[in-house]
């Protein structure tokens, strides 16, 4: 197990010995990492969808959770930093079994910071809240943006087929069938293409390095069958979806994609030195983590993926961030300083997944009973997971990243067993959130990515 490490806080330093560090500050020699007996059956590899293919979707450990029926009561304390109890939290989900995680929750002009646990379980070396992190779907966020500055301009028709502007990639009567607001919503019912990318999780590590071609993505996803729903009503995630508007972007702006959002997306936030598209450059610039994945139990020790090629994610999934510029883009957001009102309306505009869940254009509307509406998305790559979420008016804020995913194991039906950490993890988002309401719920709502993790690994 990793060693434990007490939250570091702003202002509170941390205690060398207790952070895998030796009292001359070099980092302490570590146990393997191996996952906890969870008194559940082994993994057993299935290479079908609903097993293994990792998601770029919302963490399912992030996934949120609801509040119980008395969250809204009289005398609970809705405002405010509780900062004994996000250290609490943050610690508790260290020692449920995640190996490092990190946070940023602001209120107002109010921020704390805190992190928990180690970066690297080789060598105990602390993690720290300002690590650079991969933030997967995140990245959906920051491209919806820069995609409806394009319809603010007038390049861009919403509810236009994608057909009109990208004929060779989506043709036929798709392409005139599906709109742009639908591959945003995620309403087009055009496949995963991870799905059929690899043939099972050892060819993910062998193929790790490998640079993957957006056009080659969307022609894997168009290629598969339609999923099960309505065109323009039913929710159905797929990371594809967003392969193609990074490249109508390039289409209307003629630069390309990434240059386009980094100058009018993330220095616009004000952000620009922390976050980042990397492109098909397999490493992490800044300080990081290292990412540690599991597929259910498959490698024990979970297998180091902080190298990885994240072409097959691209603008899907590849932004690498920090939780404190998470929480900044966000609050620019959502308080109009990246779009007209009417776009940031438009991407408030949402089709629901499930009770107090549902998705707009790039974002993620989820309802806590007795503390409101929250806005934000979740992440989660190979080896590392994020959630982020902002009150509307922007002033309430968390951001958190974890180094270890698909920690669960599996049960008969094939879902993932619960997990404490799972339990601990939504706790910390409900100390974050709801500060004064009861401990939340060990169960995680549906949230955009859960079902994906669940099912795609």
């Amino acid at each position: 197990m990793a060693p434990r490490c007490d939250v570091e806080r702003v202002r509170v330093s941390l205690r060398s010995a207790r952070c895998g560090m030796t009292p001359t500050g070099r980092p302490k020699p570590s146990t393997e990492f191996r996952m906890p007996n969870q008194g559940s059956r082994p993994m057993a590899v299935s290479f079908a969808r609903r097993v293994w293919v990792p998601a770029v979707a919302a963490v399912a450990l992030a996934a949120g959770t609801t509040a119980p029926a008395n969250a809204g009561q009289p005398g609970l304390d809705r405002t405010g930093l509780d900062q004994p109890g996000l250290d609490r939290a943050l610690a508790a989900v260290h020692e449920a079994g995640m190996p490092g995680i990190y946070a940023e929750v602001r209120d107002g002009w109010r921020t704390w910071r805190g992190a928990s646990g180690v970066a690297d379980t080789a060598t105990g070396r602390p993690v720290r809240p300002n690590l650079e992190h991969r933030v997967g779907s995140i990245t959906k966020t920051f491209v919806a943006t820069g995609l409806l500055q394009q319809v603010a301009a007038g390049r861009i028709v919403l509810d236009a087929p994608i057909g009109r502007y990208l004929p060779a990639l989506v043709p036929g009567e798709r392409g005139q069938q599906i709109t742009v607001r639908m591959l945003l919503n995620h309403t087009s019912l055009i496949n995963e293409h991870t799905d059929a990318l690899w043939s099972g999780p050892d060819d993910i590590d062998q193929t790790r390095l490998t640079t993957h071609a957006p056009e080659k993505l969307v022609e894997i996803g168009l290629r598969m069958t339609p999923a099960a729903g309505t065109l323009g009503s039913t929710h159905a995630y797929s990371n594809t979806n967003y392969i193609i508007i990074g490249l109508l972007l390039e289409k209307v702006t003629g630069q390309p994609v990434r240059d386009y959002l980094t100058r009018n997306v993330i220095r616009a936030a004000g952000i620009g030195h922390t976050t980042y598209f990397p492109g098909t450059d397999p490493y992490i610039r800044g300080p990081h983590s290292r990412a540690y994945e599991s597929m259910y139990g498959h490698w024990n020790p979970p297998k180091d993926f902080t190298v990885d090629n994240m072409s097959w994610a691209g603008m899907a999934g590849e932004l690498v961030s920090t939780m404190d510029d998470l929480n900044r883009f966000y609050r620019a957001l959502l308080q109009g300083k990246l779009l007209p009102p009417a776009m940031l309306a438009e991407m408030k505009r949402t089709v629901p997944i499930s009770l107090g869940v549902a998705y707009g254009l790039g974002l993620v509307e989820k309802t806590y009973p007795g503390c409101g509406t929250f806005w934000g998305h979740g992440g989660g790559v190979l080896g590392m997971g994020t959630t982020t979420f902002t009150s509307g008016d922007g002033t309430r804020q968390v951001s958190v990243g974890v180094n270890l995913l698909r920690y669960e194991q599996l049960g008969p039906d094939g879902q993932p067993v619960p997990n404490p950490i799972t339990a601990a993890y939504n706790n910390l988002l409900q100390t974050a959130l709801c500060p004064g309401s009861p401990a939340a719920s060990t169960q995680a709502t549906a949230f955009p990515g859960e079902t994906m993790l669940a099912t795609r690994g």
